[in-house]
């Protein structure tokens, strides 16, 4: 009996979450494709692009909005359950609250580990085509736009610091570069400076406009001059100014190091790195903690029906949403603990499952 029930209620679960992501993926597609199609006709983009643009945009889409999509979803087949009063059936047959959660824990679980290989492996790949072809050929400048490219400081070994004050993407030239070496000791053994520094992508190496070396001696320094210089430095592009979304294009394994070695690097984009990195643990969770909300909501019946509980879903998942992008964007742009404003909504929406199961169960 309570396995032919459990059955039942994980096979509603899994088929309307899938069935709510088959639907509005495509009503997703032809709106973004509305919107862009004058901008693709206008850049001559070719169709394959653009068709490998919409494969990544599905994951893309899916994985943002997977929270709205596994709450509306339950509310949805739950409300249909109560308002046939199968619910009400199950319980008057001796069955626990609790125990009738069993079979949404289950689907939550299903759910939770299918989110977290796609956030550790296939999201990042997604996100790369997504955002590239975005840059690429959506928006005005992308090239420059897709960088971090003002007031450029990072370390590049143990002893080498470099900055720039500005980057243009497409020329491939720096401004206002600086070079320091130091000692072992930390102290300044030379310091290299330019008007503009530019890659040559043909030998991969770079050239120096008005060159200027200061090496610093024990009683007099020893300057170095010259219009134009060419040389080979231990950084690329890349080091020097990676796309601004890069976190999300990396895998688990490769964000963890990336972000250890930008750590040591003094990278000013550190906690935006670590919001993507924590950001793939706790949407997972939240899957757990919305599936309670929403069972807990659409149990009962109500005088508006299923209509009455779908709009208290909508606007309790839009919160949910609303919270982590308000929390995310300050942990990015403050002294805010990364961690602590990933995992803000996920308590808050935890406390208020407490909250709404306690009063279900009643």
């Amino acid at each position: 009996m309570l396995k032919i029930i459990d059955k039942y209620i994980l096979k509603r679960y899994l088929v309307t979450f899938s069935v709510m992501i088959l639907m509005f993926i495509p009503i997703g597609i032809i709106v973004d494709i509305s919107e862009k199609v004058n901008k693709m006709i206008e850049n001559k983009v070719p169709f394959k692009e653009i068709a490998l643009y919409y494969v990544d945009f599905t994951i893309y889409f899916a994985n943002i909005l997977f929270p709205i999509f596994l709450f509306l979803s339950i509310i949805w087949f739950t409300s249909k359950l109560a308002n046939n009063t199968e619910i009400i059936a199950i319980l008057s047959s001796g069955i626990s609250f609790t125990r009738f959660l069993r079979p949404y824990i289950i689907g939550a679980t299903m759910v939770s580990i299918f989110a977290l290989l796609m956030g550790f492996f296939l999201v990042p790949k997604a996100s790369e085509g997504f955002k590239t072809f975005r840059y690429m050929y959506l928006i005005g400048n992308g090239q420059n736009e897709m960088r971090d490219n003002s007031d450029i400081y990072r370390q590049i070994s143990d002893t080498d610091y470099i900055y720039a004050s500005s980057f243009n993407a497409i020329s491939k030239m720096a401004f206002n570069f600086s070079l320091e070496h130091f000692s072992k000791g930390d102290s300044l053994e030379y310091k290299i400076t330019a008007d503009r520094i530019k890659w040559n992508e043909k030998d991969s190496t770079y050239t120096l406009y008005n060159y200027k070396k200061r090496k610093i001696g024990a009683l007099n320094d020893v300057l170095e001059a010259a219009e134009k210089k060419d040389t080979v430095y231990n950084f690329d592009l890349e080091d020097l100014t990676p796309v601004v979304y890069i976190a999300e294009t990396l895998s688990y394994t490769e964000l963890n190091k990336f972000i250890e070695k930008e750590r040591a690097k003094g990278s000013k984009n550190i906690n935006t790195y670590l919001v993507v990195l924590y950001k793939k643990y706790s949407i997972p969770v939240a899957a757990f903690i919305l599936t309670i909300i929403a069972v807990a909501v659409s149990s009962m019946k109500r005088r508006g029906g299923m209509g009455a509980n779908l709009a208290i879903g909508i606007l309790l998942a839009f919160g949910f949403v609303f919270l982590d992008k308000i929390f995310g964007v300050l942990a990015e742009k403050s002294a805010a603990p990364p961690i602590i404003a990933v995992w803000i909504p996920n308590f808050v929406f935890g406390l208020l499952a407490i909250y709404l199961l306690r009063n279900a169960k009643r």
